[in-house]
């Protein structure tokens, strides 16, 4: 079911918890800026295994706005979580038969469409012919794959690039990128207003409230640089409201927001609801294309473990491949998930960037620091490492 499907790049991805909002809370691929500068403390992350597909119930014939009931919200994604062993540390110990330092690492992730090359890897063996035995730790967001990779609890983490940027600049962790996750494409992020509104785009929305899931991150971002393009400025902190996810439908029937920044799967919820209808989609100009999120190690492990990584790289860039081609993500999501074919058959899915461009990663260095998420400019090409493939 579609809870325990957040996209990332969604506006962010899942976000961390915080004690001024519910308890149970599902957000959908960026965090604050401050929240993720400093680590979200150590621990142990929830952990799964793969899983074949149909080795666990479905709910069918479900709507998707059913299936994304906040009340659901956990549960769903706890089900999403299994069991594994811990991993961590720095490796650089005997290497493997295939010359790895260290063959079996921990890899944060979410589950959420973004990542389901990750799940193809896993399920086709990619990093197993490259002798790598990867486990998978379910994070809430970018924000937790940061504190974790700085405590060694994870080896490699998914996460959005405001985040592990944000860290760097701040000198909370010393990031690597070591492959690009995913990228905005239409329909995958979307300013949405109720069906009734009179707002027909961003302009209109000028002096009234935004809901995002949180507030200077890429939710906020995307939305500031569209209504750019639109002659608006809309400040942070007095057109921005926070609201989690699965909340927005409900915002915007009691007013409490004018629009919200959406991603999908709960874009295609609130439509299809009759609530609202989109006025601004996020995946066209001038964000159109905008890289959402990547995976990232630390540089001391990147630099104690280089054949482990580009093994990771080899495995990951096949896997982005064939992502390219829709049906094979749509096949693969019920795997991970507890949607049905028919649902995931139903989302707007973003793109999978193959190899990492510091000219695209660029773009969001740029951005941050058009709208003052950084202080100065940061220099990315230092922080790829592109021995892969």
């Amino acid at each position: 079911m579609f809870p325990a499907i957040l996209p990332c790049g969604a506006a962010g991805c899942p976000g961390p918890l915080s004690s001024a909002r519910p308890a149970v809370s599902i957000r959908a691929s960026a965090q604050a800026p401050q929240a993720s500068a400093g680590p979200s403390g150590g621990g142990h992350g929830r952990k799964r295994v793969y899983m074949a597909r149909g080795a666990r119930g479905r709910l069918r014939g479900t709507s998707l706005r059913a299936v994304l009931a906040p009340a659901a919200a956990l549960a769903l994604l706890l089900a999403t979580a299994g069991c594994g062993d811990s991993g961590g540390g720095d490796g650089g110990g005997a290497a493997d038969g295939k010359g790895l330092e260290k063959a079996t690492i921990t890899v944060g992730t979410m589950p959420v469409a973004d990542t389901a090359p990750l799940q193809l890897a896993i399920a086709k063996g990619f990093f197993k012919a490259e002798g790598l035995t990867v486990r998978t730790t379910t994070l809430q967001g970018g924000a937790e794959s940061v504190g974790r990779l700085r405590a060694g609890a994870l080896d490699i983490s998914f996460g959005n690039y405001v985040s592990y940027f944000l860290a760097h600049a701040n000198k909370a962790l010393d990031v690597r990128i070591v492959a690009d996750a995913f990228a905005l494409a239409p329909k995958t992020h979307a300013v949405l207003v109720r069906k009734d509104s009179p707002v027909k785009s961003l302009k209109d929305l000028e002096g009234k409230k935004i809901g995002v899931n949180t507030k200077r991150n890429i939710s906020s971002l995307l939305v500031r640089k569209a209504a750019e393009a639109e002659g608006v400025a809309f400040d942070e902190d007095a057109d921005f409201a926070e609201v989690d996810m699965p909340n927005m439908e409900t915002a915007l029937k009691s007013g409490s927001v004018d629009a919200v920044q959406a991603a999908e799967p709960f874009v295609s919820a609130i439509e299809e609801s009759g609530t609202g209808r989109v006025v601004a989609d996020l995946g066209r100009p001038p964000t159109a294309g905008f890289p959402i999120a990547g995976y990232a190690t630390t540089a001391r492990f990147a630099e104690r473990n280089k054949k482990t990584v580009e093994a990771f790289q080899r495995a990951m860039a096949r896997a982005q491949k064939q992502a390219a081609d829709r049906s094979t993500v749509v096949r693969t999501l019920p795997d991970y998930t507890r949607i049905t074919p028919d649902q995931a058959a139903q989302l707007h899915l973003g793109g999978y960037p193959v190899a990492l461009d510091p000219a695209r990663l660029r773009r969001v260095v740029d951005l941050m620091r058009e709208f003052g998420y950084l202080r100065r400019t940061l220099d990315v090409e230092p922080l790829l490492v592109r021995t892969g493939p």
